[in-house]
């Protein structure tokens, strides 16, 4: 009896082995899930590319696919389609509780600073590369319109108590957004040669002015993260 007792008790799998994959083949789903993250990672960036390139209309997914080095099926594989792979390519959120202060001035100074930051780290960052598209695409300024109505006017208007909060918040986006165009896409001569601490100094007073005319300016500024 005490025999069959130690066959049967041989023969059940140890509770250390049981429905455990090998360390091997964790290794290997690990590398398999670095590999895909990788090549999603390739596809976007070699998207953000080409659309800044041609624009939407013109990128096709076989010319994202070649310049990315991976095969069309690939992209299909990740994203779904072409309008799937732009929405993802262009997408970026503005750290709004960061920046956001009990000053409007201060608040739109921190988005301007994250934004000339991100676009001088970044010639085809998210939002630069919806801005070019925009030009030639309805669908891409649709996009562009919500982007910045939802994460750069409507924070802003939020904190302003002067008349005409959202106007003069939708003011204040569209001279950020003009400044970082012309400073970075187009390059114009006297921005694209400009300090940023010069720009800052000269133009957040009209920043003020426009969002926040009656009230004292507050001391500190901030070093905020890119927009």
């Amino acid at each position: 009896m005490a025999a069959a007792d130690v066959t049967g008790e041989a023969s059940q799998p140890t509770a250390a082995g049981r429905g455990r994959p090998s360390k091997r083949a964790a290794e290997a789903e690990t590398e398999c899930i670095r590999k895909g993250e990788r090549t999603r990672r390739r596809i976007l960036e070699a998207a953000r590319r080409k659309f800044g390139e041609v624009g939407y209309e013109r990128a096709t997914i076989r010319a994202i696919a070649a310049e990315a080095d991976v095969d069309k099926s690939s992209v299909i594989q990740y994203f779904g389609s072409k309008d799937g792979l732009f929405r993802e390519a262009v997408r970026w959120d503005i750290p709004i509780a960061e920046l956001t202060t009990d000053d409007p001035a201060q608040t739109v100074e921190n988005y301007l600073r994250g934004m000339l930051g991100a676009w001088a780290a970044d010639p085809d960052s998210p939002m630069a590369v919806l801005l070019r598209a925009s030009m030639t695409s309805e669908e891409a300024a649709e996009l562009l319109r919500s982007h910045v109505t939802a994460q750069g006017v409507e924070p802003v208007a939020a904190t302003v108590t002067a008349g005409d909060a959202r106007l003069r918040a939708a003011l204040s986006s569209a001279m950020m957004m003009g400044i970082a165009s012309q400073r970075y896409l187009l390059r114009m001569p006297d921005l694209a040669t400009a300090d940023t601490e010069d720009i800052l100094r000269i133009v957040v007073p009209v920043f003020r002015s426009l969002i926040a005319p009656d009230e004292p300016e507050k001391s500190g500024r901030s070093e905020s993260a890119g927009v």
